[in-house]
């Protein structure tokens, strides 16, 4: 069901709908000239709703928001609003959220199969997902099977799924922008940049790629499915010093294979160490890497990326950074396996940087006093009083 006063709007949404979707039922809705929906209006019937902002003068849109996503067992629901009630319509937390004034074509189908499969709402007939979910296809990726959705970002889809032909299961990752959009060229150049810093790489502790798509305006990476969970989960748990121990050294020994290519990581985070099913660990999420040799400009116009908690004094001040700079986002984690805190925390962003450049760098626990020296050489402040090489890491254990 489609809801908006504007003629031209609703056609629009029936024809990115009806273009993926051909059998899709749909009806839509004029509040102005059919007259409001009753307070009462329970949505029954419909697999999704596709709210947007306009409903006259006498009526807000944020206002019918307000009163659809407070009524129990109501459809999937997806606001099309406008740039200025976007904070709000956020708030108040519908299944999905588009700027109307600003949908691509494949941003909002993917957008609209994450709803639907995220709330589980597919109907046994009539469903405008039925096509895809029978045979359980992601709507943009033909030739795997879509088992459930794992996490998004700003730019891109994580999916878990299986691949038809060999039944392996891996994880897609979609890129939700297209690279013709001039605000999304830098997310689709670190997105294959991404795809092809890791396939050339043939290391036990790097998550593995099995394929690269590009078709359509949008791109996919297929890769390990890695059933251990994160680092961040175990050491929310606790992790017994050998443990720690034995992570930094497959750590360290994927971040100099990554290092001996040329490649920085510039993300490295418990987030993206993710651990098999046999206990071993592997490096994910390259989305920041840079080739080293390369003089990129997808990042480097000054902007920060990255994770506070875990930046190098010189990445956390704009910088120029090379492999010690990861050396150091591996001593914060470390620090953190050992002790189950972070070295450094502030209210801000800003205040853990400078934290991370002015503090002293933090004593570890007794118990832990055999491996302080060797902390001290991986969060110095200076990238020249650090080791030089993640492979002096294992030298030093």
């Amino acid at each position: 069901m489609i809801i908006d006063e504007q003629a031209e709007f609703r056609s629009l949404l029936m024809h990115h709908v009806t273009t993926h979707w051909p059998d899709a039922i749909i009806s839509a809705y004029d509040p102005t000239a059919a007259g409001h929906l009753p307070d009462e209006f329970s949505g029954a019937g419909n697999d999704i709703v596709l709210l947007g902002s306009r409903h006259g003068e006498e009526r807000d849109g944020v206002d019918v928001l307000r009163r659809f996503v407070e009524r129990e067992n109501f459809p999937p629901l997806v606001y099309f609003g406008t740039e200025e009630d976007q904070e709000e319509a956020h708030r108040l937390g519908p299944d999905a959220h588009f700027i109307r004034d600003h949908i691509s074509h494949d941003s909002l189908i993917v957008g609209l199969s994450d709803v639907l499969v995220s709330r589980s709402r597919v109907a046994s007939t009539g469903s405008l997902f039925l096509g895809d979910m029978r045979t359980g296809i992601h709507p943009l990726i033909k030739g795997y099977r879509f088992v459930r959705r794992l996490g998004s970002t700003e730019h891109s889809g994580v999916y878990l799924a299986e691949r038809e032909s060999t039944h392996l299961k891996v994880v897609l990752k979609v890129l939700r922008q297209m690279p013709g959009n001039d605000d999304g060229i830098g997310a689709f150049d670190r997105f294959l940049q991404e795809y092809e810093t890791i396939a050339d790489m043939d290391h036990p502790n790097i998550v593995r790629i099995y394929d690269l798509g590009v078709a359509d305006n949008h791109a996919h990476i297929a890769m390990e499915y890695l059933g251990g969970g994160d680092l961040r989960l175990k050491i929310d748990k606790g992790i017994q010093k050998r443990a720690a121990r034995q992570y930094l050294r497959q750590i360290a020994s994927a971040l100099f294979a990554v290092h001996q290519k040329g490649v920085l990581h510039r993300d490295l985070k418990p987030g993206n160490i993710m651990l098999r099913k046999d206990g071993s660990i592997a490096l994910i999420d390259f989305g920041l890497a840079k080739k080293t040799r390369l003089e990129s400009e997808i990042t480097d116009k000054g902007e920060i990326f990255g994770t506070p908690y875990y930046m190098s004094p010189e990445q956390g001040h704009g910088t120029n950074v090379d492999e010690r700079s990861d050396i150091y986002s591996l001593g914060v984690i470390f620090y953190e396996m050992l002790t189950g805190e972070k070295p450094f925390r502030a209210d801000t962003a800003m205040g853990i940087i400078y934290l991370h450049g002015n503090a002293p760098i933090p004593l570890l626990p007794t118990r832990f006093a055999e491996y302080q020296a060797l902390l001290n050489m991986m969060l110095a402040k200076s990238p020249d009083d650090r080791l030089q090489s993640a492979a002096e890491i294992e030298e030093w254990l």
